[in-house]
This record gives structure tokens, sequence and C-alpha cells, in this order.
């Protein structure tokens, strides 16, 4: 790797880091936990429908099945997300936004891709990613 590529990828770790700090704070700021934030936003965007299963948010948040259970329990006694009984598997939980939870993560969505776009703009090339003919990877 050149002097240049590190240059690159750390702008971009840098900028990532600053995106991750503006989401700390708004969510704070707005009276929820960043990971409260990151499971509505998994659960809006799930692809194909509105719910997901405690086992679909702990792959697409990365985490432990438990450490998500608790999670959902948590965002469930602030009335952000609810649990319902699987209509075709009755040994299936789904997770689903309450109206107050739709509420909040709209808000905060359309903030954080405000943020985004802003730190969009800084990066090399707009935002664009950067790689070489031939490169497996670009910067991560």
């Amino acid at each position: 790797m050149t002097k240049t590529d590190f240059e690159a990828l750390a702008e971009f770790r840098y900028q990532l880091r600053r995106f991750l700090r503006f989401s700390e704070e708004v969510t704070h700021e707005n009276g929820i936990t960043p990971l409260q934030y990151q499971l509505m936003l998994q659960l809006k965007g799930f692809p194909g429908r509105e719910w997901a299963t405690v086992a679909e948010l702990a792959e697409r948040l990365q985490a432990k099945h438990h450490g998500v259970v608790a999670l959902v329990s948590r965002c469930e006694a602030l009335a952000l997300v609810e649990r319902r009984a699987s209509q075709t598997d009755m040994r299936s939980v789904e997770v689903h936004l309450t109206a107050k939870g739709d509420d909040i993560i709209d808000a905060l969505a359309r903030l954080h891709q405000a943020e985004l776009q802003t730190l969009q703009a800084l990066l090399p090339g707009g935002g664009r990613q950067h790689s070489r003919k031939g490169d497996k990877h670009a910067f991560a």
C-alpha cells in the first residue's frame, strides 16, 4: 500500500467515526440509546417485511441472541417495539415497531441521512468507493 492509500483509509475511518459519534449524540438527545436506534432501524429497514425475529435482528446487529432479547425487552418497556406471536409459526415471535417507535425512527433516520450526505461530500471522490483495478476490496 502507498502513503496515499493509508491517507485515504485513515480519512475514511475518521469520517466513519465522526458519523458514529454524531449518531451517539443525536440518539441520546432524543431519549434513546444508539443500540435502540440500530434495532429500530433494522426493523424499519428489514428486507421484504415490517418485522423481524430476534435471531434475524441478532444477525443484522452482529450481536448475541441473549443480548438482543434484553435489548428488545428494554425497547418494549419504552413502547418502541412489541413482540407478537407469529401467525405462521407458533414457535416464532415477531418483533414489530410501535407507532411511537416508527415516529422516532423516522425522525432520527432523517437526521442520519442528512449527516451522511454531509460526510459523503467530505470523502475523497465524493464518497464513492476507491479501488484500483484488480483490488479485491475497497476500504473498510
